[in-house]
Formats: C-alpha cells, sequence, structure tokens
C-alpha cells in the first residue's frame, strides 16, 4: 500500500472549503444579528453579536493563512535538514519544544507520613468501607464471598 501523495497546504480542497463555509456562516450570522438589532425588538445585544462574527470570520481565515505558513516553514525546514549536514536557521523560525529548566516552580511532592495514629486510622476507615460493602451485598441479596478486599 502506497502512501497518498503529498499536497501542500495552500492546495487542500477540503480545508479551503472548510474555511470558506465557516468565514460565510459567521458573516451570515452577523447580517441576521444585525437585522435582529434594527428590528423592532432588537437589543444592544444584537449589535454586540452582529459586530462580534466578522471578527470570528476573519480568525478563521488568519487560521488557515497561519496554518499554511507554519506548514510551508515546517517542510522547508525538513527539506534543509536533509540536504545538509547543519542546517542554518534564522531566529524566526527556530521554536522551542521544550519549557526550559528552572523556568517554573517546582511541583509539590507529597508529604509521605509514617504516622502509627494515621495508619491505624486509615486502616479502621478501611475496615468500615469493608463492613459497608458486606452490608450492601447482604441486603442486594447475593451471594456473600469470601474474598480479601483493600480499601486503601
Amino acid at each position: 500500500m502506497s502512501a497518498p501523495p503529498h499536497r501542500p497546504a495552500h492546495n487542500r480542497p477540503a480545508l479551503i472549503a472548510l474555511v470558506i463555509v465557516a468565514a460565510l456562516g459567521c458573516l451570515a450570522l452577523s447580517w441576521w444579528q444585525w437585522q435582529r438589532f434594527e428590528s423592532s425588538s432588537g437589543t444592544g445585544q444584537n449589535l454586540g453579536y452582529a459586530l462580534q462574527w466578522p471578527l470570528f470570520a476573519a480568525f478563521a481565515v488568519f487560521a488557515y493563512f497561519r496554518f499554511v505558513r507554519l506548514e510551508r516553514e515546517s517542510e522547508d525546514n525538513d527539506r534543509a535538514e536533509h540536504n545538509t549536514a547543519k542546517p542554518e536557521r534564522s531566529a524566526k523560525t527556530v521554536a522551542l519544544r521544550e519549557i526550559p529548566e528552572g523556568l517554573l516552580p517546582e511541583r509539590p511532592k507529597a508529604v509521605r507520613h509514617d504516622d502509627p495514629v494515621l495508619a491505624e486510622y486509615n486502616s479502621y476507615l478501611a475496615q468500615l468501607h469493608a463492613n459497608d460493602l458486606d452490608e450492601q451485598i447482604r441486603t442486594a441479596g447475593l451471594p456473600a464471598r469470601h474474598t480479601e478486599r483493600s480499601a486503601g
């Protein structure tokens, strides 16, 4: 089975159609909200939505062009890595892939106590839970099973 032929991102009909449909849908909703605003029952909320929907349409178009540009840069970087031993990258195309050490604060670690009182209390809670399960099994009319339970 062969791999499908590679298509550049700017030449993908389904993606282009999706962006066009999304943008036109957003503009249609904007027009509808504008009509609602101009009607006798229109409110300021309709005006807000009428102004907001074109921004969503613009974002869909922006996201498509950004996707195309990032994919093209990625392909250029891959091609450059395969053609030369040490590709020269501009500062603009270098992207961090990992968070540098020491940038974020350390996560707090759970403190493990070897407290005998706490262990006894947890054992007591586990026994109460096991007794509660036995009671529920008896009231449901199920056969009691003599299996060891671990509740904690």
